[in-house]
């Protein structure tokens, strides 16, 4: 008896009952199994680990509905990675002192290579239709959200970043605001990366690579999948030793900077768009490029140059600049 009364102190304290403290935010661990990704030629799991984050007045507003950001990782990670990376309850509890509260979803989308891309193939299945259908559609099912674009936001890390602008272009009608932290691969991948050494690999020592050269594999399973040729199951960019420019144009095509003049108004519907980079961050180059092509097609969006390097901010940023960003851009209930 005593236990169950400590107990219940414990879940009063937390939703800020007994103390006068505000409510803190929560976390739920689940899984949503995705149609889009069974079925794919590397055995990636249909059955995803997505987090939570749940604002602090989520337990007593009962009949409030909610904004909902979704955060997309980066590459060679986890979302278990990112959840250990950056506090997004306490931000949260942080941000909902006079400031709109939001959900927070962070799903997996880790592969056997070390990323989805946020990309579609037989070979990796169909992570895009996960993001854009599975995912969002479970969400709205289950929990207390503003189901419309307007509400609901796409953020993401790298990887991630470039995920944001990829979908973000492609779905307007499901976003109404993008922020990309970081984002790699803008530039259009370029030959020098097409070697032939990654062709005499075996799937098991391809595995024991370093992850930038496991990153190979992982684009061209995304980018320029072949079902008839394992056991890589997609063209890994060379042709008899030589660049094969039919996969360099594949690659190239899922390129957000080749990609973006085909989606200008989808662009411009959005109530803001942000990207940022470190002035020493290795992905600099592209980061100015897709910065430098939406200026000159005429997309509004912020863009900001900061110290740092390619992860060494991103948890202070989350906090004191994308969360303020999505306060400003996405329609809530209040």
């Amino acid at each position: 008896m005593v236990r169950m009364v400590q107990k219940l102190a414990l879940v009063l304290i937390g939703l800020g009952f007994l103390t006068g403290q505000p409510a803190l935010a929560r976390t739920e661990k689940i899984t949503v199994h995705s149609p889009a990704i069974a079925g794919n030629l590397e055995g990636n799991s249909p059955d995803r680990t997505v987090y939570v984050v749940l604002p602090p007045s989520y337990d007593s507003a009962k009949k409030r509905r909610f904004p909902v950001i979704y955060f997309l990782h980066g590459f060679n990670s986890t979302a278990d990675t990112y959840m250990d990376r950056i506090p997004f309850d306490d931000d949260l509890k942080a941000a909902g002192k006079g400031r709109q509260e939001a959900i927070i979803v962070v799903p997996d989308s880790m592969t056997k290579w070390g990323g989805s891309m946020y990309s579609s193939s037989p070979t990796i299945g169909d992570f895009e239709g996960f993001i854009t259908h599975d995912l969002i559609g479970w969400i709205d099912g289950h929990y207390r959200t503003l189901s419309k674009r307007e509400s609901r936001g796409l953020v993401g890390h790298s990887m991630g970043g470039y995920g944001t602008l990829r979908l973000g272009m492609k779905h307007p009608q499901l976003f109404g605001a993008l922020y990309a932290m970081n984002p790699c691969c803008q530039i259009p991948r370029p030959a020098a990366l097409a070697d032939p050494k990654f062709e005499g690999y075996s799937v098991e020592e391809a595995l024991k690579l370093d992850w930038m050269s496991r990153g190979n594999y992982a684009v061209a399973s995304a980018w320029s999948s072949n079902p008839q040729r394992p056991p890589f199951y997609s063209d890994l960019g060379t042709k008899d030793g030589k660049p094969d420019d039919f996969v360099l144009a594949q690659w190239a095509a899922n390129s957000p900077a080749a990609m973006a003049s085909q989606y200008v108004p989808a662009l411009k519907s959005m109530a803001g768009i942000g990207i940022d980079t470190g002035d020493t961050d290795f992905v600099r180059p592209d980061d100015e490029l897709i910065h430098q092509h939406l200026t000159k097609l005429g997309v509004p969006h912020d863009w900001e140059l900061y110290v740092g390097d390619h992860g060494n901010r991103i948890t202070e940023r989350f906090k004191a600049v994308v969360l303020p960003f999505f306060a400003r851009h996405l329609k809530g209930s209040n």
